[in-house]
């Protein structure tokens, strides 16, 4: 029977590994979702990095207001049980990313240093010129689990 996680597993569960995807209003154009490599920290914020001049950095600002989801598939009969939080809240922070605060910890996370570090350097050189660190405050949560 599914249910709701409680507190610390909705906030493990988005501090693992996983590809959030990203929703922000874009007018009557319908909202933009898009897929990206982030950081969590139990009780923190989300973050992500993207080009500066990517469409959803021209629809976020501090303050907007986006929705971000995080899921696993799964095949109870496999034994993977299917799981997903979500969250909205305002974006409290949309500024120019430094490489070793910013990009780097993300790239490490989801390429492991070393193809993140060859990665960054034949595509970025030694700067981040250009990406910029948005941080998403998770105020509500949904929360759904099949486990037990």
């Amino acid at each position: 029977m599914p249910r709701a996680l409680t507190k610390e597993e909705r906030e493990q569960f988005l501090s693992e590994l996983h590809v959030g995807v990203l929703t922000i209003a874009d007018g009557s154009r319908g909202p933009l979702v898009c897929p990206v490599w982030y950081t969590y920290e139990p009780g923190g914020v989300i973050v992500f990095c993207t080009k500066k001049d990517a469409r959803k950095v021209r629809l976020l600002r501090e303050g907007a207001r986006v929705s971000f989801l995080v899921q696993i598939e799964g095949e109870l009969t496999a034994g993977v049980l299917p799981m997903y939080v979500a969250v909205e809240g305002p974006v409290v922070k949309l500024e120019t990313a430094d490489m070793d605060r910013d990009l780097r910890p993300i790239m490490h996370r989801y390429l492991g240093p070393a193809v993140a570090d060859a990665y960054l350097q034949s595509t970025r050189g030694d700067s981040a010129q250009g990406e910029v660190v948005v941080q998403i405050q998770p105020e509500r949560w949904l929360t759904r689990t099949f486990g037990a």
